[in-house]
């Protein structure tokens, strides 16, 4: 893929009770990765750590090559978060202004063609915005200072099924340039069924896997068991299971290998979803 957009290695932070634990992965150039994993899991302290808005008690971030997010790389960035960060009391064509004067490359025409696309008023102020106004606002102003590499926290939240889509769309449109990149958290683990080349699970603070999507979804699947199947299969085989009073769910990382070696079992892929609620729930030997 070449060039890595975002690089992170061994990123940690500690609070009291809570600590992000060495974790490490990148983004290439002409890439989408999604951020998966539960509530406090720590995608948004990932998020702000990389962004330089909270510190890092160690690790680095490096933003294509460069350790430093210096004013020029800054404007090539893109954020999005989970909630308005704009000042309330002002109007996007107000806003408009500001950031005018706060990027470089900030392009009014594109501005006001996404405000017009996503239905924003310019004259409305953002406080009289609801929730998914709010992010397609956001989601406006980040694609409209030319950035390279989008990093987005839960950036589809609140939006319907159809406006999730559209904006699904731009981020696949977004990246057919090779330069460009894409870091999403979502807790929509469909959305990124179907547009993330990579997935990055974190789990308690800590990296569980870091693979292409395509190869997790290809070789991940379910068993489901009678009690008396599980009992038989290798521990080396499951990753983790769970028991229900008639029937068990194991999750495997070689459904194909699975098959063989107990061809008395169904073997079904398993989704994004299954695969992070089987991490997180399911029991281990």
């Amino acid at each position: 893929m070449g060039e890595n957009a975002l690089e992170v290695r061994g990123l940690t932070k500690r609070y009291k009770d809570f600590t992000l634990d060495n974790v490490s992965f990148s983004v290439p150039q002409g890439s989408i990765v999604g951020l998966i994993g539960e509530n406090g899991a720590g995608k948004s302290t990932t998020i702000k750590a990389i962004l330089g808005l909270v510190s890092r008690d160690g690790g680095s971030v490096l933003t294509w090559g460069s350790p430093e997010i210096e004013p020029g790389i800054r404007d090539e960035i893109g954020v999005v978060f989970d909630g308005s960060n704009y000042p309330e009391t002002l109007t996007p064509r107000q806003l408009g202004r500001v950031f005018a004067q706060t990027y470089h490359a900030w392009d009014q025409e594109i501005y006001r063609e996404l405000l017009e696309k996503f239905q924003l008023p310019a004259h409305k102020k953002l406080k009289e915005f609801s929730k998914g106004m709010k992010m397609k606002y956001a989601i406006s102003v980040a694609f409209s200072h030319h950035s390279r590499l989008l990093v987005l926290d839960e950036a589809t939240s609140g939006l319907d099924p159809v406006m999730r889509d559209e904006i699904l769309d731009m981020f696949l449109d977004f990246i057919q340039e090779e330069d460009h990149s894409i870091l999403v958290s979502s807790h929509i683990t469909s959305d990124l069924e179907k547009v993330a080349d990579y997935i990055v699970f974190i789990h308690q603070g800590k990296v569980v896997f870091s693979e292409a999507k395509d190869e997790l979804m290809e070789n991940y699947g379910i068993v489901k068991c009678s009690p008396a199947q599980l009992a038989e299969m290798d521990q080396e085989d499951m990753v983790a299971f769970r028991k229900q009073e008639y029937e068990c769910q194991v999750l495997v990382k070689d459904r194909w290998a699975v098959e063989k070696r107990y061809p008395g079992i169904l073997v079904a892929p398993a989704s994004i979803d299954e695969i992070m609620l089987m991490y997180v729930k399911g029991e281990r030997r």
